[in-house]
């Protein structure tokens, strides 16, 4: 039952030393922010406090625009404040169920007759958000050429971030003391004075990325990616931007277990949700990363009808809801987009006949469409694309635009943000869910448009980045803070040795370091799928890798389907350990870093009085990343919410444990 309590009043600012002032505090009282707009500049700056220490220092507010001045000469009018709580909940999610409590103040300010301002600031027990709300009434539209908001931290501390303007494929996360970062991509991940905290921003609808670039010292301004003239965004005469929102928990796990960002964006846009809901899926559509381009366009991909009906085989014999495809005369089509055609089929791929047969197996299909170069032709068909998979009895979308956007738009922009949102518009409207490949990162819309379900960016999956152990438990602290996360886990055949004497073998996009392999142990690759959320989460690996492999069994007992989850412990870059719970099953994943490590918990998050079949999948005693990765012990064994378990890690390694009610 939905809790809510509202109560609001009318405060006159008060004034101190003729300057306006304005405060508010978490629920908690624990955060505390304070606004101002000086007496004689107008210029708007506020500050932060956790508990008796400072975090941000005065911090610039405002943005930039041609036709008027949104920064400068404001007044304060008055300020009204609310303290909301409420329970709300979500078709599918890392929790179903969702508390959003928080204090809010709402800043009316103005400049002259030219310019109407609302601030509006949400403090919650675990951060905060902000955002502009304009009014000017001279003009229809504005040209927004840059935005003045800043971060001033108080003392140095760590940082775990990517740099900002990485490109389309993302490098590996790096660590380094605040006052060495130069420049962020968000969440921006960082430690001050054992606090941690992130930054980021939620409800990115209309309005460009934002990332962050040093301005002065320990302090960052927000850059917004440009269009192609150096604009940043156009914009009407009246506009809301998304929030500045910033994560703070005294633990580490504790951004992980915050719905901040989902708090911050709209309800549910998406009335009847019962067609959206987590599958698993495995995957017949790319070249696996032991394949070079040297292949024809024929060859590179595996979808021919037979394969794809032999991986609806497997599906069903598994216990898996759906299977990935994807081929299309567009997608080799990248030196014109005249020549894309997004429902164009290759001669040995019947999608009429593949379509049948998954109903007939009672599988779905989630049907790829790789974009590349013709994101502008492909965009003229979308809806007449979506109506022809709809047709087909096909609900699921994976989109790909890595290529070039029209006229050398950055994804990053308002165009690449406003299409990325005119694919899930469209989506939602022929019932169809999305999964997005190089994206606008996720900022929450997924509340709002619940068939949002996951994305994949970042340098997530190891067989094409290379990516080090600690790298896998770097992600949850970063980029998995902004949403769900397709990062291609489960490689069983984590040496490649199935094409480790091909001619055609290589990684791309890859250091001398990165080796011909997936960097973790097979016990690590099985813990991810509970680790690196995703409600699309996919076995990655080809199909003859898990036929008759006793660790497989994992996957044919997930349900990524979870009510409830909670990361129990980690450090960015070390390890991490979650538990989600699916019905009345849980599922428990733990990695760590090039380090062995050896962890105990109690099991006091299983239910009371109900017996569980665990089944363990750990590292051998002889497991090693490097050295000896496949070794994995399978076991079972009898527990309740009374006991409690030793996770033994080895270097590089997981573990990940099913808890079955018998």
């Amino acid at each position: 039952m939905m809790q809510k309590l509202l109560w609001a009043a009318f405060v006159c600012c008060t004034t101190l030393a003729c300057t306006p002032k304005t405060e508010v505090s978490s629920p908690d009282g624990s955060i505390r922010l304070k606004f101002a707009a000086d007496r004689k500049s107008g210029e708007m700056r506020y500050t932060v406090s956790v508990g008796d220490r400072p975090l941000f220092g005065p911090s610039l507010l405002g943005l930039e625009a041609a036709e008027a001045d949104l920064a400068h000469d404001f007044r304060v009018d008055g300020a009204e404040y609310a303290s909301v709580d409420e329970e709300w909940t979500q078709p599918w999610g890392e929790n179903k169920r969702n508390r959003s409590r928080y204090n809010e103040m709402t800043v009316a300010l103005h400049r002259g007759g030219e310019v109407r301002l609302t601030m509006r600031f949400r403090l919650f027990d675990d951060g905060l958000g902000f955002r502009y709300e304009y009014e000017v009434p001279a003009c229809d539209s504005l040209v927004v050429t840059g935005e003045l908001t800043e971060f001033r931290f108080a003392a140095d501390g760590d940082t775990w971030t990517v740099p900002a303007d990485s490109g389309v494929c993302e490098p590996l996360c790096r660590a380094m003391p605040l006052r060495d970062l130069g420049d962020a991509d968000t969440p921006a991940t960082f430690r001050v004075a054992g606090l941690y905290g992130s930054i980021h921003e939620a409800a990115l609808y209309d309005y460009p990325e934002m990332t962050l670039r040093r301005c002065d010292s320990l302090a960052f301004r927000c850059d917004l990616a440009p269009l192609p003239d150096g604009t940043k965004a156009r914009v009407a005469g009246r506009f809301v931007t998304p929030w500045r929102t910033v994560h703070l928990a005294s633990e580490a796990v504790g951004l992980i277990n915050s719905s901040l960002i989902l708090n911050l964006n709209e309800p549910s846009k998406i009335g009847d949700t019962e067609w959206i809901r987590p599958m698993k899926c495995i995957g017949v559509r790319w070249p696996t990363p032991s394949e070079a381009d040297s292949r024809t366009a024929e060859e590179r991909y595996d979808a021919a009808t037979e394969q794809v009906k032999r991986y609806l085989e497997f599906a069903a014999d598994n216990r898996i809801d759906a299977v990935l495809i994807g081929r299309s005369e567009g997608r080799e089509a990248r030196d014109s987009a005249r020549r894309s055609d997004c429902c164009g089929p290759y001669r040995d791929f019947d999608i009429a006949a593949i379509a049948g047969y998954a109903r007939d197996l009672g599988i779905e299909l989630i049907g790829c469409r790789g974009t590349d170069d013709c994101v502008s032709g492909c965009g003229r068909q979308l809806d007449s694309a979506l109506m022809r998979y709809a047709g087909l009895g096909m609900h699921n979308l994976m989109t790909d635009f890595s290529g070039t956007l029209p006229d050398g738009c950055s994804r990053r922009s308002q165009y690449g943000v406003r299409h990325c949102r005119r694919i899930v518009e469209a989506a939602a409207r022929h019932c169809m869910t999305v999964d997005m490949r190089e994206p606008v990162k996720d900022c929450g819309i997924r509340r709002t448009w619940p068939n949002m379900m996951t994305r994949s960016y970042g340098c997530g999956d190891a067989r094409c980045a290379g990516g080090p152990p600690s790298h896998g438990v770097m992600l949850p602290f970063t980029r998995l803070l902004a949403g769900p996360m397709d990062c291609a886990s489960g490689t069983f055949d984590i040496l490649s040795e199935c094409a480790r004497d091909s001619v055609r073998f290589g990684l791309r996009d890859c250091g001398e370091e990165a080796g011909m392999r997936v960097n973790s142990t097979l016990a690590g690759q099985i813990a991810d799928w509970v680790i690196l959320y995703s409600p699309l989460q996919m076995a990655s690996d080809r199909i003859e890798h898990y036929e008759g492999h006793p660790a497989f069994r994992f996957f044919r007992d997930f349900d990524p389907d979870c009510d409830w989850s909670r990361a129990l412990a980690g450090e960015p870059g070390e390890y991490v350990v979650v538990v989600r719970r699916a019905g009345d099953r849980f599922y428990f994943g733990a990695a760590t870093n090039e380090r062995p490590r050896t962890l105990h918990f109690e099991l006091d998050f299983l239910e009371p009085e109900v017996t569980y079949e665990a089944a363990i999948y750990a590292d051998a005693p002889d497991a090693d990343w490097r050295t000896d990765p496949t070794a994995c012990d399978v076991s079972v064994r009898y527990v309740t919410s009374a006991d409690a378990i030793d996770v033994v890690l080895a270097p590089g390694g997981g573990q990940a444990i099913s808890f079955l009610p018998l």
